[in-house]
């Protein structure tokens, strides 16, 4: 008790010592600093660590070292949602920086196999420091602003050699909003002196949090979907540099010490990396971050638990671009100061640590800058040899009838840096058609050959049965595009049409013809939504398809698929004049095909007078959100409601559900959580609602919420179902297995196939049964007794891509993946996987669409009747 008392009252004195024993806690023996240059403290008016220093102020005072130095340079890169700058600072020294463009050059040079290698004698060593990605782990940040502050000031011989050897880049805070939303709960529940306890209010942020950004989406995730424009902005200045060292800083629990790599061999490492990067570059950098750490006394341990295999990490991309992505993990102090048990841990502590292996990053790569260029430059090479080793020469993909789903991955793949051919003919291959106006291929020889192949392959083997995050990220699978892999052969074959570059992707025009009857456009389009709940917000009658048809439009006879969309023209308030041009307006806009009609009479299938025609209601949605409910899926649907729909949606808090009125929505959204914070009140209010005809929109475990609350009478597989025993009779195993038992029993994030019904409201918009989820639970819902209510079956055999132990992938087969069903006058439609898992699984989004616009006019028969 004494030690911790002692260590108590040593960091609050230190807490409220004056400036001065600031330099020396961070930068003990460090004496030759410009005065003419102002610590981070005397710029901000309190220690480092005193307080959680706000975004704006972060790039304030790095526009002040650009001001009074010539050593730094900032620029802005992007914006966030909510409008706070990203900001990238340059430091280097002023000769570098008058040459800097010379530099790029010359440095992109390594990045071209087809280049020979230039000369290395003057070629600085190109480092990108990014810090806080996640908004509440703050210490990295305050720690950038230290870093800059050395960098700049210091008159060490050392450092003016890495600048002359290096071009730094400092982003101060990858993650803006979320930093400022932590950084606001922080100060604002901060006591005077600073409340070490674990359950003080300023270590407990309420729902959601500030680790991810403005969409509740975790922007560590988002450097291969890019869903998100800090990713945008981020991946645009990596791919202008190609950075030979990047940094990832981050926090974990109170009670850890210290990670920095390497991690965990083979089991943690993405299969597509050369070893070189893992058994060379990591452990070259291993002593320099022991020796800064053991310098100051603090703990730490590698080769654990964290991993590198998904391409979506800070840490793991730059792999993948011929440079070294570097993660480090720090205990965190969430607040000023946390009691753990190592003792009271204070803000200032965590932020020491970040220091110290900033700066050992530095030392490193400059000390080690040849190794550095020649991976580079070998990297890129030895991409182009694997590729010939491949057993796909290239990759085949088609619009699959949806030309704007097929334009999304395109510009994905454009971002990063992966050339695409059109197709110059008709290829058959995988069973499939692949017909050259709506194909494109990617060859395997090119200098990302390696994010090619992560975008394209599928991969079901694996060192380890562990993961720290999802095993399968191949993002074709995510679009829902039809693919194939073709050998040299048929590649040969295919022929390379006319490359694609952005000029692809740039609007045209979509004319419109005036009719009078009725217009018609397609439920395949990824846009048609988009379209529709603007036509809706305009009032205009709209009625969806629920047979197939063929029709003479005044461009042809065209077909069209369940869930197309009705127009008619007659029964509008809007003048037919006025409606011609809103449609007009809107294809262009959204680039969608409208169609116009000059009667109702078809040549095959449904009249457009027909039953078959439902009037599409308007979604009128609502989410639960708040404590207990993920805040990831929330934040998902959030983002797709506003960036794919344009369309408001409220979201009320848990605990003031039981001040809504229910009645003004017709759609009650319930993603993954736990909704014991809902009253017995609100339950019975909710199986009123739906039984007097609301839809409720269940996601993952909120469909066991309504089982479990009698709102529908089906069924989840139980262990003891399919219970395979493993080792008969043995009660007991090694302690030391636990984890990788356990953990293996874990579907952790992998890609399944479902059978879809696609004449099902549901299934709109979908022309093939092969439908590719996402799992990631261990949730099975048995199919319904009502044969009308399966939407979407697990196949035979189902596994595509990523890691399932055994004992679960036997019981997928024959479970529900969707299902409907009836309750009084409503229905309940139960998603037992994620169709918007991290904003970028375009495959299925159209089932939550078809779930907002066609839930309330779904019916479902009774068999038999």
């Amino acid at each position: 008790m004494k030690t911790r008392y002692t260590t108590s009252i040593l960091i609050f004195l230190f807490l409220s010592f004056p400036l001065f024993s600031q330099e020396d806690y961070f930068f003990p023996n460090q004496s030759s600093f410009d005065p003419e240059i102002p610590t981070p403290s005397e710029f901000l008016g309190y220690d480092v660590g005193e307080f959680h220093t706000r975004h704006d102020r972060i790039v304030a005072y790095f526009r002040e070292l650009a001001r009074i130095s010539d050593k730094v340079h900032v620029q802005e890169i992007g914006e966030t949602y909510e409008q706070r700058p990203m900001i990238v600072a340059t430091i280097t020294s002023p000769e570098n920086y008058s040459n800097l463009e010379n530099i790029r050059q010359e440095h992109l040079k390594l990045a071209d196999p087809q280049v020979p290698l230039p000369s290395l004698e003057g070629m600085p060593v190109i480092i990108q420091l990014g810090y806080n990605v996640h908004g509440n782990e703050p210490s990295s940040s305050e720690a950038s602003m230290l870093t800059a502050w050395y960098l700049t000031a210091s008159q060490d011989p050392k450092v003016e050699e890495y600048l002359k050897k290096a071009v730094i880049f400092v982003e101060p805070v990858l993650n803006p909003d979320g930093r400022d939303r932590h950084t606001t709960w922080a100060n604002s529940h901060r006591g005077f002196p600073p409340v070490a306890s674990a359950v003080d209010r300023e270590h407990n942020e309420a729902w959601p949090g500030g680790r991810t950004n403005h969409y509740w989406f975790d922007l560590n995730r988002d450097w291969l979907p890019l869903a998100h424009v800090e990713s945008q902005a981020r991946l645009k200045f990596y791919h202008k540099w190609y950075p030979n060292v990047v940094t990832d800083f981050h926090e974990m629990g109170a009670n850890s010490t210290y990670f920095f790599e390497p991690t965990k061999q083979y089991g943690s490492e993405n299969p597509i990396i050369p070893r070189s990067n893992y058994d060379q570059l990591n452990y070259l950098l291993e002593p320099y971050f022991a020796n800064a750490m053991n310098e100051i006394g603090s703990l730490y341990f590698t080769k654990e638990v964290f991993d590198n295999s998904y391409p979506g990490y800070g840490s793991t991309y730059p792999d993948i671009q011929g440079g070294l992505g570097l993660v480090f993990e720090q205990a965190s102090s969430r607040g000023h100061l946390q009691e753990s048990i190592h003792g009271d841990l204070s803000f200032p502590f965590t932020i020491r640590n970040h220091l110290v292996n900033s700066i050992a990053t530095v030392k490193a790569a400059v000390e080690n800058k040849n190794v550095f260029l020649k991976h580079q430059k070998e990297y890129f090479e030895s991409a182009v040899e694997q590729a010939k080793d491949h057993p796909g020469k290239g990759y085949v993909f088609s619009d699959g009838g949806d030309k704007n789903k097929a334009r999304a991955f395109i510009d994905l793949l454009l971002q990063h840096k992966i050339k695409v051919y059109q197709s110059q003919k008709d290829l058959k291959t995988a069973n499939r058609n692949f017909a050259k106006e709506s194909s494109y291929i990617v060859p395997g020889e090119q200098a990302q050959f390696r994010m090619v192949a992560t975008m394209f392959d599928t991969v079901v083997e694996f060192h380890d049965s562990l993961f720290y995050d999802t095993s399968a990220w191949s993002m074709v699978h995510a679009y829902g595009l039809p693919s194939a892999t073709l050998n040299s052969r048929q590649f040969s074959s295919a022929g390379l049409g006319e490359k694609i570059d952005s000029s692809f992707l740039a609007a045209k025009n979509y004319p419109v013809s005036k009719s009078d009857y009725a217009y018609l456009f397609s439920w395949q389009d990824y846009n048609a939504p988009r379209v529709l709940r603007e036509l809706l917000e305009e009032e205009i009658l709209t009625k969806t398809a629920y047979q197939p048809f063929s029709i003479q439009t005044g461009n042809g006879l065209k077909q069209y698929t369940p869930g197309s969309i009705l127009v008619p023209v007659a029964m509008q308030k809007m003048s037919s004049e006025n409606l011609h041009k809103l449609l007009q307006d809107l294809a262009d806009e959204h680039q969608l095909d409208i169609q116009a009609v000059s009667g109702g009479l078809s040549s095959s299938g449904i009249d457009l007078g027909s039953r078959n025609f439902e009037k599409v209601i308007s979604p009128k949605p609502l989410m639960i959100i708040g404590e207990g409910v993920s805040s990831y899926e929330a934040g998902e649907i959030w983002f797709l409601m506003d960036m794919k729909l344009d369309m408001p949606l409220p979201k009320v808090d848990i605990l003031d559900f039981e001040r809504l009125n229910l009645e003004d929505y017709n759609e009650l959204i319930m993603v993954d959580g736990n909704y014991s914070l809902l009253q017995e009140s609100g339950v019975k209010r909710i199986k009123e609602w739906v039984d007097n005809g609301g839809t409720l929109i269940a996601q993952k475990s909120a469909v066991n919420w309504a089982i479990n609350n009698k709102l529908i009478n089906e069924e989840l597989v139980k262990e003891s179902d399919t219970l395979v025993k493993e080792d008969t009779g043995k009660l007991r195993y090694d302690y030391a297995s636990a984890e990788a038992r356990e953990g293996a029993k874990v579907i952790g994030g992998s890609i399944y196939r479902a059978d879809l019904d696609t004449t099902h409201p549901l299934g709109f918009g979908y022309t093939d049964r092969d439908l590719l989820v996402y799992r990631n639970s261990n949730t099975l819902l048995k199919q319904s007794k009502n044969p009308y209510s399966n939407v979407a079956i697990y196949k035979e055999n189902p596994l595509v891509s990523g890691y399932v132990s055994k004992e679960n992938l036997e019981k997928l087969p024959g479970t529900s993946s969707i299902m409907v069903s009836k309750v009084g006058s409503g229905k309940v439609i139960s998603f037992i996987d994620n169709p918007n898992f991290r904003g970028t699984w375009y495959g299925t989004n159209k089932l939550f669409f078809n779930a907002l616009f066609f839930g309330p006019i779904i019916n479902v028969p009774n068999a038999g009747n």
